[in-house]
C-alpha cells in the first residue's frame, strides 16, 4: 500500500538515498545528528529523547532497527508494529529531518557510513557506556546524552496493556 502522507514518505529513506542527503545536507554546511532504536511503540519518552537530540543542532536522522533485530533484541511478539509503519510515525514529527531502516543487531556499519556529527543516545546511558561510542570517535563525531530521565519504556507499557486485560 502506498503510503497515504506525501509529507513524510520523502523522510523515509533507503541507506543508499540517506547517504546522498546526509552529503548535500553537510556541503550545505548542517552537521549530522544520529539517533537510533527500535521505536516499537511511540511514547513520550521517545519523543522528549528526539526533541533533544535536534537541540544538539542540524539535521536529525533517526535510525529504526529492522523487525528481525527487534526481535533478536526484545524477544517473541516483537516488534508490535512493523518497521515500515515504525519509521512513518518518527518521519511525521517535527524534529526528525530523515529516518532510515537498517538490519544489523547495532547500528555501528550505519555510523561508519554516516559519519555523524553526534550520536545522541538516552539517558539510560552515559557517554562511556554508549556500546558504539568507540566508532562513533573513530569516525569523528562525538556523543551526546539527551532527553527526560528514562522514567518510560516499551516494556513497561505492554506489561501495563496485559495487566489492564486481567
Amino acid at each position: 500500500m502506498a503510503n497515504p502522507n506525501p509529507k513524510v514518505a520523502p523522510k523515509v529513506l533507503s541507506r543508499d538515498a540517506l547517504l546522498k542527503q546526509v552529503a548535500l545536507w553537510r556541503a550545505a554546511g548542517d552537521r549530522i545528528v544520529l539517533a537510533n532504536g527500535c521505536f516499537d511503540i511511540l511514547h513520550v519518552g521517545h519523543v522528549r529523547y528526539l526533541q533533544a537530540a535536534k537541540h544538539v543542532g542540524g539535521k536529525l536522522v533517526v535510525a529504526v532497527n529492522a523487525d528481525d533485530s527487534v526481535r533478536t533484541l526484545k524477544g517473541a511478539g516483537r516488534p508490535v508494529m512493523p518497521d515500515a509503519e515504525r519509521a512513518e510515525i518518527l518521519a511525521a514529527l517535527d524534529a526528525v529531518d530523515a529516518v532510515v531502516i537498517f538490519p544489523e543487531l547495532d547500528v555501528r556499519p550505519l555510523i561508519r557510513e554516516v559519519r555523524p556529527d553526534y550520536q545522541a543516545k538516552g539517558t539510560d546511558y552515559t557517554t562511556e557506556s554508549v556500546p558504539e561510542a568507540e566508532t562513533v570517535r573513530e569516525c569523528g563525531g562525538q556523543v551526546v546524552i539527551v532527553g527526560d530521565p528514562k522514567d518510560h519504556s516499551v516494556t513497561a507499557t505492554l506489561a501495563a496493556i496485559e495487566k489492564s486485560r486481567s
